[in-house]
């Protein structure tokens, strides 16, 4: 499994706007072969930054199955007017204990 970490810089004073446009794109990212959990947090200290937190069966479901996809445009039609900036998105693995 691997976690999607997406840093979203939303514009200021559109933070609501983007937060409800979110709540209505969700269910397209979440129904995604391979996502097994989608979670978004919202800055305390910079509350125009959030953070996007997908756990994914692996890189290729993410890729293949969300970012090739139609899937992938609806949800970037829906939440990425919001943006002041491209997000930043990287991929993680747990590390053993």
């Amino acid at each position: 499994m691997v976690l999607e970490v997406a840093l979203i810089d939303v514009q200021p004073g559109r933070e609501d706007d983007f937060a409800a446009a979110y709540a209505q794109a969700r269910p397209i990212l979440a129904t995604t072969p391979g996502c097994r959990s989608v979670r978004m947090t919202r800055g305390i200290e910079s509350p125009s930054r959030f953070v996007l937190l997908v756990d994914w069966d692996s890189v290729a479901a993410h890729q293949d199955n969300f970012r090739a996809s139609e899937r992938f445009g609806q949800w970037r039609g829906m939440v990425g007017p919001y943006f002041a900036a491209p997000p930043v998105v990287e991929h993680f693995a747990d590390v053993p204990a």
